[in-house]
Parts: C-alpha cells; structure tokens; sequence
C-alpha cells in the first residue's frame, strides 16, 4: 500500500453539471492524484482539488515532448458497484510508451491505488445515465527545470477524471490521407505521446472543414497500406471475416481493439490482423463484398463508418440495426456494466 495524503475540495462542482447533456471532455471531476519521481524513486503520493499547476517556463516537457498519456473509463454497474475497464492493460502500454520516450516506469501498484482512490473520492461523478462514464486521464510529463536536449531527471505522474457521455452522435464521414504523415517506421507511432496527436492536427483540420470527422492515416512512403484513424483503429468485415490493420510500429496498440477482436472471436468470427491496403478496400466494395467499416477507440468505443473517401472515389455504407458494430458496441457495453458476464476477466472492481 501507498500512503496517499488526501486534500479534499471544499465545494464540489457536481451540482453545476447536467449529466443528461455533457460535451465530451469539458466537465472534469473534483479531484487529481498526483505523483513525483525524483530521478530514484517515486514518491510524494496526494490527492488535492483538481486545477492548475504551477509550472516552471522552462519546464523540459514543454521543451523537449516527454509526455505520454492514456485513456481508460470507470463505469456505474446495475448493482450501483463502480469499475474499471481493462486499467492494467492501459498500464501495460503506458510502461511501453515510457520505455520508448525514456521515461521511468510506473509501478501497478502506484496505478491502480492512485485509480482506486481517485474514482472512490469521486465516486459520485460516475454517472449510472446511459452511455455514461468517468473517462480517466493518466499522464507521465517531465519535469526537470532546466533546458537541455536529454532525458528528464524528474517527472511528474497525474490522473484526473472527465464526466463523459458518447464520444460520436453519428457514423462517421472519413477521408483517407494521402499526403500528410502521422507515423513512420522507427518513429513514435506505437507510444501514445503527445507529440503523435500534435503532428495529427493540420491534416485533421483540414479534412474536417470539408466535412469529414476523421482522416484515415495511410502508411508514410506509399500511402496505400491503411493505418488507423485519428482517435481510433480500424476494422473492415468481409462475411464472417474482420481484418484491422497490424500494430507494426505505427499502429497504437488499442484496449478496444484488442477487446474487439475478442468478442469477435467469441463470436464465431475469423480475425485478421495484417497489412491491408485501400486497393483491396476499393476492390472488396466493387465486388460487393464490404459488409462494414467500423472504427474502435476508449473514448468513441465502437462506431460504423458510412461514408469512406479516397481521393476521387466514394464508399457508402448504409449502417444497419444488426450489424457487428452495434452488436459488439452492445456487449461491450453490457461488459463494462456488468449486464452480462465478464468472461475475460476485464473489470476492475472500485467499489
């Protein structure tokens, strides 16, 4: 056990929130835990009111991008229990996040007592409301107060709570990039770092001034072979057959992803992790063959693509009530709720 000093808040913001219509990511809970590594150990362990935090302007994180996060959800169950969804698995990919920006690792037990304690102090931010959810921000900065091109000495170890509801309110319209570059072989792709989703941002901005929620990422020397989507992974069904691209170094490695392909199997489904290129994609929907794309992330969960857009060409996919999307949506769901059994062992009990 870690021995957490709490600061509570004296007034809660709870009140001022209609949970009925929340903006994703704009109504943060009470409260953050935070911890400091100090070039030895980790220590320092606390939880105070959630605000800003003096910084030093020379902080090296500003400086030099050491800055890694995750992403994860506590969920309300029928029972009025509250647990967490697959945390060690986002732990997991944080500590590989860490080794490849040279960052010290975080330690499960630090992880999951600082999660603990957080979702018990705001427990009553976890909404039972349907599509409901307290998202959970874990993220490792550096914080060494002096400038320099090299690794941090010291960092800083955070995790707040956002109130959430559903991330998309509609398929989503995509446009495959085909000239601007997220990732490349021997980069930073895999590591969930900040700087992945700054260089992601122009190409975004610009797709979505012309109407599209997402672009679809494609590999940085042909542009033909399709990598994931800004915020999620994707997944292409063919019959019973799913295909999602492989996580070769450019590909985050997806909690839901992983959850999906799961399910899927369970399901009866054949699963594909591969290579798979936008010719196949245009031959597979000229031969009637595409059943369904659909795209996979924590904060969207799972979501069908309708429209897919590659240079001059259009795909249109009408959603459909039964497709594998919404069933896998469903079961997910009902999972992270306890509806229906945990058969993988996912949740992480709070309360």
């Amino acid at each position: 056990m870690i021995d957490i000093h709490i600061n509570p808040v004296i007034q809660s913001r709870f009140n001022t929130v209609d949970f009925s219509n929340l903006v994703f990511g704009k109504e943060f809970s009470d409260h953050i835990f935070i911890a400091d590594f100090d070039g030895n150990s980790w220590g320092n362990y606390r939880i105070q009111p959630y605000g800003p935090i003096p910084l030093s302007p020379s902080l090296s994180c500003m400086h030099y991008g050491q800055a890694i996060f995750e992403g994860m959800k506590a969920f309300r169950t029928e029972k009025n229990e509250i647990q967490i969804f697959r945390p060690l698995d986002n732990l997991r990919r944080m500590n590989q996040s860490a080794e490849r920006m040279c960052m010290p690792f975080i330690p499960e037990e630090m992880f999951m007592e600082g999660l603990k304690a957080l979702c018990r102090i705001d427990q009553k931010w976890v909404s039972s409301l349907n599509d409901n959810a307290l998202y959970l921000r874990p993220f490792l900065i550096a914080s060494d107060d002096s400038l320099g091109i090299r690794p941090s000495q010291n960092y800083m170890f955070m995790i707040y709570g956002c109130a959430v509801g559903g991330y998309y309110s509609e398929p989503l319209k995509v446009k495959v990039e085909t000239h601007y570059v997220r990732s490349c072989q021997g980069g930073v792709g895999e590591a969930k770092t900040a700087g992945n989703y700054a260089a992601a941002l122009y190409a975004t901005q610009i797709a979505q001034k012309e109407g599209y929620h997402q672009v679809l990422w494609t590999d940085a020397f042909e542009h033909k072979y399709l990598e994931e989507l800004g915020s999620s992974n994707l997944f292409i069904r063919i019959g019973k057959t799913l295909i999602t691209p492989s996580t070769t170094g450019t590909v985050l490695k997806g909690v839901t992803r992983d959850s999906v392909i799961k399910l899927a199997q369970n399901l009866g489904y054949a699963v594909e992790e591969r290579a798979v290129s936008i010719d196949e994609v245009l031959a597979w929907n000229s031969q009637g063959k595409l059943d369904e794309l659909f795209a996979t992330g924590t904060a969207a969960s799972i979501i069908g693509i309708a429209q897919l857009d590659y240079k001059e060409t259009t795909i249109c996919i009408a959603p459909k009530e039964n497709s594998l999307a919404k069933i896998l949506n469903s079961k997910l769901d009902n999972i992270k709720r306890s509806k229906e059994e945990d058969i993988f062992g996912w949740n992480e009990k709070v309360i």
